[in-house]
């Protein structure tokens, strides 16, 4: 019974030991994780090898296995600002879908840390942004061109990022903010050029009701000519003759005076209902 204590120490110790070396020696990644293999006595970060998947997984007490969230994230920028072309201040606010490039985590993690992030992506979009709005007017990017810009953010820093093991998947534009003298000087000018539009669309509509009209009126002209030449005296007369003999079959009374007209056209002196 003396020994007891002696003995069940050292299993105490023992499993101790063991607990503290199993929770080292295990890792579980979660859903949209991946994990980054640290050896401390095998060359440090591994690269050459794919990352730790999700899941459950046994590892040496002595490594590390750094995670990472390889889900597609955002990140927003807002109140940005950058020069215009002309040299105006403008504000922009933008949001940036990206995620690290899943075959290539160990060497973003060798390269570029878990803070890659502010280290690379929110450096490289500013610096693009600046780049993108210089070549705009302020008028162009109130406007027409605020698609073209973001196509054009999200183009480059593409090309910047994905040599550093970084995709992006898109840029959006969320705001544009100018000067609001500025804005009220485009605003002002849009709705100008808007009342131009429409002035000269209602001179154009005019311009062309009247040349309806003029096309009407001469083919009418050119009708009554037509209709005027072919009515001859002879037509004329036999015109006449129908109308009297429709009107002698009628039963009303009247009083004919066959060729006593003008040219020997019948005279109708009167008639009874």
């Amino acid at each position: 019974m003396k020994n007891l204590p002696k003995v069940g120490l050292p299993v105490i110790l023992l499993a101790f030991v063991l607990i503290i070396f199993i929770s080292k020696s295990s890792i579980n990644i979660g859903y949209g994780e991946a994990g980054v293999l640290f050896k401390t006595f095998g060359g440090g970060v591994v690269v050459d090898e794919a990352p730790l998947s999700e899941g459950f997984h046994i590892i040496a007490p002595w490594n590390q296995v750094y995670i990472y969230n390889v889900k597609q994230q955002e990140f927003f920028e807002g109140n940005m600002q950058v020069l215009s072309s002309n040299g105006l201040e403008i504000s922009l606010d933008v949001s940036v879908l990206y995620q690290p490039v899943y075959d290539e985590l160990g060497l973003l993690h060798k390269t570029k840390g878990e803070n890659y992030v502010n280290i690379v992506l929110i450096p490289q979009i500013r610096a693009v942004a600046r780049s993108v709005v210089g070549r705009y007017t302020p008028e162009q990017l109130y406007s027409t061109k605020r698609d073209a810009i973001q196509n054009e953010i999200f183009e480059e820093t593409v090309k910047v990022v994905v040599s550093q093991h970084i995709q992006v998947n898109a840029v959006l534009v969320r705001d544009v903010t100018l000067p609001l003298a500025i804005k009220e000087a485009i605003e002002r000018k849009l709705r100008q050029e808007q009342e131009a539009l429409e002035y000269e669309f209602r001179i154009d509509k005019a311009r062309q009701e009247a040349e309806r009209q003029r096309i009407d009126a001469e083919g009418k002209a050119k009708a009554n000519r037509i209709l005027s030449a072919s009515l001859t005296d002879k037509i004329l007369k036999e015109k006449g003759i129908e109308a009297t003999i429709k009107l002698s079959e009628s039963p009303n009374s009247k009083v004919i005076v066959i060729g006593s007209g003008k040219d020997g056209m019948p005279i109708i002196l009167g008639g009874n209902n």
